[in-house]
C-alpha cells in the first residue's frame, strides 16, 4: 500500500506561479512513476507531468515549457511547479504512484489539492 499526501494549492492570480509537493508513504519500490493528473469541473481527468524514479520527466502539452517536474528520492516526494498559469490551469490536481518492477501494478492516487488561477 502508498499512500500520497498533497499539499501546494490555492488561489493563484494569472501569470502567477505555484509549487505542488506530493509525499509517497508505505511499501515505494525503487523503480516507479509519480506525478501528476487533473480534473477540471466537468472534463475528465488529464495528464499534467510525469517522473520516473530515474528523473525522466514527462509533460503534457497543455504546460510544457512553463513547468517543472521534480523528485527527491531520498523523500519519496516529487514537485510540480506551474508558471504563467492561466484560468484554464483550473482544477483539482492529483498525484499519483505506480510501481514499475511488475506488469499490472495498481496505481495509487491522492486525496486531490485544488487550485483556482483567478483575479
Amino acid at each position: 500500500q502508498v499512500q500520497l499526501v498533497e499539499s501546494g494549492g490555492g488561489l493563484v492570480q494569472p501569470g502567477g506561479s505555484l509549487r505542488l509537493s506530493c509525499v509517497a508513504n508505505g511499501s515505494i519500490s525503487s523503480i516507479y512513476n509519480m506525478g501528476w493528473y487533473r480534473q477540471a469541473q466537468g472534463k475528465q481527468r488529464e495528464l499534467v507531468a510525469m517522473i520516473t524514479s530515474g528523473g525522466w520527466p514527462n509533460y503534457a502539452d497543455s504546460v510544457r515549457g512553463r513547468s517543472t517536474i521534480s523528485r527527491d528520492r531520498p523523500k519519496n516526494t516529487v514537485y510540480l511547479q506551474i508558471n504563467s498559469l492561466k484560468p484554464e490551469d483550473t482544477a483539482v490536481y492529483y498525484c499519483t504512484w505506480r510501481d514499475l518492477t511488475y506488469v499490472g501494478a495498481p496505481a495509487y492516487w491522492g486525496q486531490g489539492t485544488q487550485v483556482i488561477v483567478s483575479s
